[in-house]
């Protein structure tokens, strides 16, 4: 069975970090970019971060600077390390695999044509 596994969210206190995993089951993720996204009830998606398949990384302006994206394809798997959480930060966040090799259309999702369920990320006091 092809699925995206999300792990990692939880409760954090403002300025905390988590540590987001995307593990791939069923297919490899060499060579494909892959993007983590959040949603909060209400709003649009919001692309947070993507990773190339050679490991260039984007970021959303909100999260540079806070957020790390990583891979590691010998575990088939994506990290968003998150520090200096806030609030506005709470959201569901999923993965997602390209299409292509790049990230060069990225925050846009148009590209992402598999994705997981995610994984709640809270930040309150």
């Amino acid at each position: 069975q092809l699925q995206f596994v999300e792990s990692g969210g939880g409760l954090v206190q403002p300025g905390g970090s988590l540590r987001l995993s995307c593990a791939a089951s069923g297919f490899t993720l060499d060579g494909n970019a892959v993007g983590w996204f959040r949603r909060v009830p209400g709003k649009g998606r919001e692309g947070v971060s993507c990773i190339s398949g050679p490991g260039g990384t984007r970021s959303a302006n909100s999260v540079k600077g806070r957020f790390t994206i990583s891979r590691d394809n010998a575990k088939n798997t994506v990290y968003l390390q998150m520090n200096s959480l806030e609030p506005e930060d709470t959201a569901l966040y999923y993965c997602a695999l390209a299409n292509r090799i790049d990230c060069r259309y990225f925050p846009a999702g148009g590209d992402f044509n598999f994705w997981g369920r995610g994984t709640q990320v809270t930040v309150s006091a």
